[in-house]
């Protein structure tokens, strides 16, 4: 090792343990248990409490305030870290919302999937270099029975050698500055976003009238392999039970049991996150018959569910009433809010999406404030708990002070609910 070598692995150090630091006397604040408590108690459907709001899917490239965000570690592996502790002071600092600062640093549990058979062909333009936004036009390489043939169960393997050398990594840089922890993964299931990456939207919404059964045996193909991935990710012990995120959305609850002491995690002990955004269009028969009939046996096998993103589900909430773990219910900004409130109550977490439209462009605070009262109103009207999450975010239009004017506006708005 050369002394250039050396000398930047000591500051790739000096930086990483400076920033743990700062994190780590955040993780110790008060309020950060007292969110978690609060944001808990929604997910466990008590009543009568202030919504937690919650922040994701950030634009980071288009976020950069006076160079906080700025990378200077030098190895690929102090970067990773560098920018996960920059993101969570930048974020405490200017938008926090009800963030919770955990007091550790997280490794995901490690693992190779051999895949399902298929592979996107897609054309694509983009109209900002650093934006993972882009428009997407797919090619139809799944329109035969032929090409269907192709799909089989993806295999997984687990890579426990990649955990110990990540963790120690991770350890030496830290100089035991903070702890590390390793950590499984959720189940995220949406197999009709994948379907349509395959297809395209058009093809399959044709097919719905023109070949229901190639559609359905699409559907039961994706539905075998998706038990078969749960299985595999249950008996490899990749699974998570103490997640603070559930794809975009606070995880925290009482409510699912938790493993025993030198118990692997099993599916009993986990959310199920699905959604079927394509399906905005379909008739509640057809996502019964297509989307829900396929999900319900997936959907058994874990202890709670949220279901719904970007679509509307104001016409569909009856049929997931059906499935008994159903815990949290997506309210998009093109739902009937009021409709959506009624039918929940308090049986289920209403789980609001505000416009992400509303910080891309010009900010217009009443726009905003009128959003965020329009549903509050409506929540405590039928009492539903309730929590808001600011998502999808494509861009602020080189605006990060729109975050930071949405965020107080909404924290602003509520306090004259809840003090």
């Amino acid at each position: 090792m050369t002394i250039q070598e050396h000398t930047a692995i000591n500051r790739d150090k000096e930086i990483v343990q400076e920033l743990a630091r700062q994190v780590l006397d955040l993780s110790s604040l008060e309020i950060n248990q007292k969110r978690k408590d609060r944001l808990r108690a929604v997910n466990d459907l008590h009543t009568g409490l202030r919504p937690g709001v919650w922040l994701n899917e950030i634009p980071w490239h288009e976020m950069d305030i006076d160079g906080k965000l700025v990378l200077h570690c030098t190895d690929p592996f102090a970067r990773e870290m560098e920018q996960y502790f920059r993101r969570i002071l930048f974020r405490w600092e200017y938008f926090q919302a009800d963030m919770v600062v955990e007091g550790f640093y997280p490794i995901e549990k490690s693992y190779e999937s051999t895949g399902n058979g298929l592979g996107i062909q897609e054309d694509v333009r983009r109209t900002d270099e650093y934006n993972n936004i882009v428009s997407h036009s797919y090619h139809d390489v799944l329109d035969t029975e032929e090409k269907l043939a192709k799909l089989h169960p993806p295999v997984l393997t687990a890579h426990p050698e990649i955990d110990c050398r990540n963790r120690a990594a991770a350890e030496e840089l830290l100089g035991g500055t903070m702890p590390v922890r390793l950590m499984g993964t959720q189940i995220y299931y949406a197999p009709w976003d994948d379907i349509a990456m395959l297809r395209g939207v058009e093809p399959i919404l044709y097919d719905m009238m023109d070949r229901p059964e190639f559609l359905h045996q699409i559907i039961a193909g994706y539905t075998a392999n998706q038990d078969s991935l749960m299985t595999q990710l249950e008996k490899l012990g990749l699974l998570e039970d103490e997640l603070t995120e559930l794809h975009c959305t606070p995880a925290y609850t009482d409510d699912l049991p938790k493993a025993g002491s030198g118990e692997s995690v099993r599916l009993k002990n986990v959310w199920f996150r699905s959604m079927a955004q394509m399906f905005s269009t379909v008739s509640p028969a057809m996502h019964d018959e297509f989307e829900l009939e396929y999900m319900r046996p997936l959907m058994a096998r874990c202890g709670l569910v949220y279901y719904g993103c970007c679509e509307p589900l104001d016409n569909k909430i009856s049929l997931l009433k059906t499935i008994p773990n159903m815990r949290k219910i997506g309210v998009s900004p093109w739902a009937d809010i009021e409709s959506c409130a009624e039918q929940l109550g308090s049986d289920y977490v209403y789980a609001r999406k505000p416009n992400p439209a509303f910080v891309a462009g010009e900010f217009d605070e009443d726009v905003v404030r009128k959003e965020i009262e329009d549903t509050v109103r409506v929540c405590i009207r039928y009492r539903c708990p309730y929590e808001f999450v600011l998502k999808d975010i494509s861009t602020v239009s080189q605006h990060p002070e729109n975050l930071i004017k949405w965020t107080r506006t909404v924290q602003e708005t509520l306090d004259r609910y809840y003090g």
